[in-house]
């Protein structure tokens, strides 16, 4: 059994906003994700969507948006992201996921075959952020607190042995990989590897993968990982 992830497909089923107005990389992005994906997952296999799922603005937009993943192989877990703005309510969206597709939401999951609890929420723009004011502060606050929320979650299902995975969707650190108190808490909650997006662009300069502090985090932006799945090696 493998765990894998992407971030940020922005699926506009029933919306007009083709990704390819944002550069060639977006040209056919889905069926380079679906064939990749078909060829590496098993139906053994967990795959970890870290928010910017669907341009819907409410649920029932968003469900045939969803059941682009309904086919596909393995477990799908998934958490929010700035643009999901049909995300409202997690008990709504629970309802309307496509079978094995599960959505977490400031709690966690156990996968019990491979020993690794996933947690997750959508986190915020940290200091060091550009145009990072006060009005972002408050909500990098609460958002801190969401996240303990999760890790409080994942710590209750955590057993002998066992990694624990966390989904943020904004980048827990700044251009120059600062502290922040997101990076902070995943080293108390000893989490192994984190896993975000959001990252968009060729002018954006991150690292597909990086170590801070003996915590891996995967960048897993779909256009920045050449709309294939990156694996979480455990």
């Amino acid at each position: 059994m493998k765990i894998y992830a992407i971030s940020d497909l922005h699926i506009s089923t029933n919306t007009d906003k083709p990704m390819d107005v944002f550069g060639g990389n977006w040209v056919g992005y889905l069926d380079k994700i679906k064939a990749d994906w078909q060829e590496k997952v098993s139906d053994d296999d967990v795959v970890l969507i870290a928010g910017d799922i669907s341009w819907a603005m409410t649920i029932e937009e968003a469900k045939p948006d969803l059941d682009f993943f309904k086919d596909l192989k393995g477990k799908k877990i998934f958490i929010k992201g700035n643009h999901d703005f049909w995300w409202s309510g997690i008990g709504k969206v629970r309802d309307i996921m496509p079978e094995n597709c599960f959505a977490l939401q400031n709690d966690s999951i156990r996968i019990d075959e491979l020993g690794v609890v996933v947690c997750g929420s959508r986190g915020w723009s940290v200091p060091g952020s550009p145009d990072f004011d006060d009005k972002d502060l408050k909500i990098y606050l609460r958002e801190t607190e969401r996240f303990k929320l999760s890790l409080k979650s994942a710590e209750k299902l955590m057993k002998e042995g066992d990694k624990l995975i966390a989904m943020i969707h904004y980048p827990p650190f700044n251009v120059k990989r600062e502290n922040s108190a997101f990076t902070e808490i995943f080293e108390q909650f000893n989490v192994h590897s984190v896993v975000y997006g959001h990252l968009h662009g060729k002018n954006v300069r991150a690292d597909k993968s990086v170590v801070k502090n003996g915590v891996r985090y995967y960048l897993t932006s779909c256009d920045m990982v050449d709309n294939k799945l990156t694996e979480i090696v455990l």
